[in-house]
């Protein structure tokens, strides 16, 4: 892991006493990381309710969670010393990121860790629906020999629609494609396609082609139940559905009446729009007993590889946070990675977007007869986030002037 300590010795608060909470068993490889770092790090095996965490994340710099945690604004509000928060996982809407910004958190995610093993379930399952693998296995685990090829296909030549091309869609689409099928895709952003496949203008219109749909897009209002009874009725008779993005994507009741009418041959299904919050739970979901539906508890990413990748890749991004600020990667943060000089001190600041803050910044530069040796700032809606290089003789008083800015949220000497 590269770090700024060479580069830059003098810091403003000891490593030592940096804490670190990680939870929900979040991979060892993780606290390796914190710990090669000198930080204070604790870790938990289980998710903390809101009422729970508002009392732990008091003094805690750094917090790491995964998908069951939620951090809405009440809770953040509690965390008077939060620096920075890590969702282990692809997804953070369990996170109120809008909240966190005004606070002056930047929040990191792991878009890359569990592509591979995500895409590769769904290729499975696309398999399994097709040659109605579950249910001759069910079949045989009961003592029943039930020997048939009706209804039962290759993939090959099939056409495979994906709604959401992103890091996972694009990976399904690669492989689908190495298995021979046509492969269409639709997304609300302009995407570059990858091998042979093709954008379709509306979602209408994959869903008209396909014969297995399989959705990847995150959590959004707009991609809130897009999924129900019309779109469903659309899809070609006899065609597949296959959900392993987020639990409130798809309507269930209207799945599970569209498959007990036979419209669709088959459903695979990862993610519901209420989970359990632990193992060996009861579940109840309108899918279970209907023919031809593979039933999986949130498992798309739970491969060993992918935690391992997610368990180095989130601690990368929060570590050169905390030992450079850079913002690299962060889901609601103006973006800044300013290569750290050896001779000064580092001046994180984040402020409301509003007109004239820069220019009072460099006036306070300018009146205390600081010396800039690099700046960056940049920039969203609603806050503006600045990396200020300065001399080491008056850069406390600089921090001090920027801090008591009426704009200020958050300022803070990195080194």
């Amino acid at each position: 892991m590269n770090t700024q300590s060479s580069i830059a010795p003098l810091t403003s608060f000891p490593k030592s006493q940096i804490k670190v909470l990680l939870l929900e068993n979040i991979h060892p490889l993780a606290k390796e990381a914190f710990l090669s770092e000198g930080f204070d790090v604790e870790t938990l095996s289980v998710a903390l309710k809101p009422e729970e965490l508002k009392a732990k994340i008091k003094d805690v710099h750094v917090l790491g969670i995964r998908s069951k945690t939620q951090i809405p604004a009440e809770v953040l509000a509690e965390a008077k010393r939060l620096l920075t928060l890590g969702c282990f996982c692809i997804g953070t809407n369990q996170v109120d990121l809008d909240f966190a910004k005004e606070r002056g958190i930047p929040v990191f995610n792991a878009p890359f860790g569990n592509t591979r093993s995500v895409a590769e379930m769904v290729i499975s399952e696309i398999i399994a629906l097709s040659r109605q693998l579950f249910q001759r296995s069910s079949e045989v685990h009961s003592k029943v020999w039930k020997k048939v090829s009706n209804g039962c296909f290759e993939v090959r030549g099939k056409t495979l629609g994906i709604i959401g091309y992103g890091h996972i869609g694009s990976q399904v689409s690669t492989l689908a494609e190495s298995l021979g099928m046509r492969v269409l895709y639709y997304d609300i952003i302009s995407k570059l396609p990858l091998g042979n496949a093709k954008g379709c203008n509306t979602l209408r219109e994959l869903l008209k082609e396909s014969d297995f749909i399989t959705l990847h897009v995150p959590a959004t209002p707009q991609t809130h139940k897009m999924i129900g009874s019309p779109e469903l009725q659309v899809m070609k008779k006899g065609s597949y559905l296959i959900n392993a993005s987020r639990g409130n994507v798809v309507q269930i009741p209207a799945l599970a009446e569209t498959l007990k009418s036979g419209h669709l041959a088959g459903a695979a299904v990862d993610v519901f729009p209420e989970e359990p919050e632990g193992n060996n739970s009861d579940f109840f979901t309108e899918l279970q007993g209907i023919s031809n539906v593979i039933l999986t508890p949130h498992i798309g990413g739970a491969t060993e590889e992918a935690q391992a990748n997610i368990g180095t890749e989130v601690p990368a991004a929060l570590i050169r946070f905390v030992n450079s600020g850079s913002t690299s990667g962060a889901v609601n943060f103006p973006q800044v990675d300013l290569v750290p000089t050896q001779e000064g001190h580092r001046i994180l600041n984040v402020h409301q977007n509003i007109p004239g803050v820069l220019s009072e910044i460099n006036g306070i530069v300018s009146r205390l007869g600081a010396n800039i040796q690099a700046q960056t700032l940049a920039t969203d809606p609603k806050i503006g986030y600045l990396v200020l290089d300065t001399d080491r003789a008056l850069s406390q008083e600089v921090k001090n002037a920027i801090e008591n800015l009426g704009a200020s949220i958050k300022t803070r000497m990195l080194y």
